[in-house]
């Protein structure tokens, strides 16, 4: 089989031309192998041209494979493994090498199966096909030079490719301490310091050239190709100055950009764009304004202006440096509108009252808080306010308690401040004192103690009367809780075949107590209702002695006097 292959020019992977000297380009192609139904696959296809352009039909494109003459000593060709035998040879047809290749087939895996090629065979039938190709392939008179590689470029008066100077129209082709040497289809940077160039290289542009290619030259010699003088033209947006160099078009300042009258112009090397300023945004070739405050530029307060925006702050606050956030006012150290104390809170303040004062609605001003309102059992007697506080007071014959709020009373019998002569007893009472004068014995009573009166048994007179009379004296506070127990009566002596009676003989018009017998020779005063003082209640109890064994019934009496206290403690 010779591997000779006719593909489709769209079906080429890449093509990669690189220049070998004297004319010859590579060709690199990735296609496939056909033999029955066997496909082979190969990565490097080489096709070498001499002097001639290649041939780039619109429709076909030649490839031919090698397998066993390596075009190069850096190009080795790997033989898949199905491609048992192989005959290589180089053909010249119409100018053109061409290297053809015959290998044979194997249907199985093995060496035994393989098939060989004879060699004629194989180079007739390569030759028979290559004219055949080679007269679809090669170009007509009328077009064969209609277009031209890359570094030619085509001369419409002679019809030919003529070299482009890239030294010339290419601006700083080399930089730095590099110097541009043209070349036939290319150019080369070199150093300035080469031995061989001495100076800058410069095409001698004189008469059209129209006889063939020179031969490449050697390396780093002196290239001498004639070329075809030409004028120099910039890139767009570039343009000729005095010095015949290209410089930078500034489209903004000669007002030559298409920048949208929303938009700024920015001039750019080569070109211009259209940008818009701070605060905008391009939007479908227009600038619109950047709403900032839909992205908390601002930590309080934003106001949306056209291009920018404007940050404030609550009452409280004040704005920072920054321009963004915002910083608590300390009231209370500059100005401290509080009348008595000032207390700083985030972004405002609180005034607040010494104790005894209360904060007026104005919420700055403090007035004075009247504790004595707020209750009556603050003071037990009497309080006393003033200006950011209050106190206690007690009554004449009371004294204030280290509780400041509770009175005592004060034994004036005691301290020896009263006013009783040496004939009166001292009874101190709630709040005050009162001066006893001594008992006095109504007829047919007489004395027999400070406090007690007896009538004799034997005076016709006492045989209604109670046999004895003893004094007492007591004191209550006024409105005192009821029913109490004020009192209690007993019998000093019990005879046998006796009971006792007790009662409240007089003095109880109001009826504000009663006799409770709690057991058979006592009984106790009860107090039923509250008495308001000042007042003195005098009341006689009886007890009753009756003895049924004798037939004897005698009384005797307690004569109570109760000294009500103005206050109720």
């Amino acid at each position: 089989m010779i591997l000779l292959i006719i593909k489709s020019c769209a079906s080429v992977i890449s093509i990669l031309k690189r220049s070998f000297g004297s004319g010859y380009f590579l060709t690199v192609s990735k296609v496939s192998i056909r033999e029955g139904c066997e496909i082979l696959s190969s990565s490097f296809v080489f096709l070498f041209w001499k002097r001639q352009q290649l041939c780039l039909l619109r429709s076909f494109c030649i490839c031919f494979l090698n397998f066993g003459r390596p075009i190069a000593s850096s190009l080795a060709i790997t033989v898949p493994h199905r491609l048992i035998d192989k005959q290589t040879g180089w053909l010249n047809i119409a100018g053109l090498d061409l290297l053809y290749v015959c290998v044979g087939s194997s249907k199985g895996m093995g060496p035994r199966s393989f098939k060989p090629m004879r060699s004629g065979n194989c180079r007739q039938r390569y030759m028979i096909l290559t004219v055949t190709i080679l007269a679809l392939c090669l170009p007509s008179p009328g077009n064969a030079q209609a277009q031209c590689t890359n570094g030619f470029d085509l001369d419409r008066q002679s019809g030919q490719c003529l070299d482009i100077d890239e030294c010339r129209t290419i601006p700083e082709a080399c930089r730095g301490d590099m110097m541009c040497v043209n070349q036939n289809g290319g150019y080369l940077c070199i150093p300035r310091t080469n031995p061989v160039y001495r100076g800058p290289y410069s095409n001698p542009y004189s008469t059209p050239y129209s006889g063939p290619y020179p031969a490449a030259a050697p390396p780093l010699s002196a290239p001498n190709y004639p070329t075809i003088s030409r004028p120099l033209i910039c890139r767009f947006g570039y343009q000729m100055d005095e010095s015949n160099q290209c410089v930078d078009v500034d489209e903004c300042a000669t007002d030559s950009h298409q920048c949208n009258p929303t938009q700024i112009c920015i001039n750019t090397e080569g070109g211009y764009t259209c940008s818009c300023t701070d605060g905008y945004w391009l939007l479908e070739g227009q600038c619109l304004d950047i709403d900032e405050c839909r992205y908390g530029y601002c930590q309080q307060l934003c106001a949306n202006v056209p291009g920018s925006y404007s940050c404030t702050c609550n009452p409280g606050f004040t704005l920072n440096e920054d321009g963004r956030s915002c910083q608590d006012v300390n009231e209370c150290a500059t100005e401290n509108p509080c009348v008595q104390t000032c207390v700083n809170t985030y972004g405002s303040f609180i005034c607040r009252c010494d104790p005894g004062y209360e904060l007026e609605e104005d919420g700055v001003h403090c007035s004075d808080m009247d504790e004595c309102s707020f209750s009556e059992f603050l003071c037990q007697h009497e309080c006393v306010n003033q200006p950011g506080t209050y106190f206690c007071s007690c009554p004449s014959g009371y004294i204030l308690l280290d509780d400041n709020r509770s009175c005592q009373d004060i034994n004036e019998c005691e301290h020896r401040n009263h006013t009783c002569n040496l004939q009166q007893t001292c009874y101190n009472l709630q709040g005050g004192f009162k001066c006893i004068d001594p008992i006095r014995c109504e007829e047919p009573y007489l004395r027999i103690s400070d406090n007690r009166c007896m009538c004799p048994a034997e005076n016709p007179g006492c045989r209604d009367q109670p046999f004895t009379i003893l004094y007492r004296d007591m004191d209550v506070v006024s409105g005192r809780s009821v029913p109490a127990d004020i009192f209690q009566m007993q019998a000093t002596t019990r005879y046998p075949g006796a009971y006792y009676i007790f009662q409240i003989k007089s003095g109880n018009e109001g009826r504000e107590f009663y006799m409770r017998q709690t057991g058979p020779i006592s009984a106790t005063l009860v107090m039923t209702r509250p008495i308001k003082g000042p007042r003195e209640i005098q009341l006689d109890l009886e007890m009753i002695t009756v003895n049924t064994v004798i037939n004897f019934r005698g009384s005797s009496v307690i004569r109570l006097r109760i000294y009500v206290s103005q206050y109720p403690f």
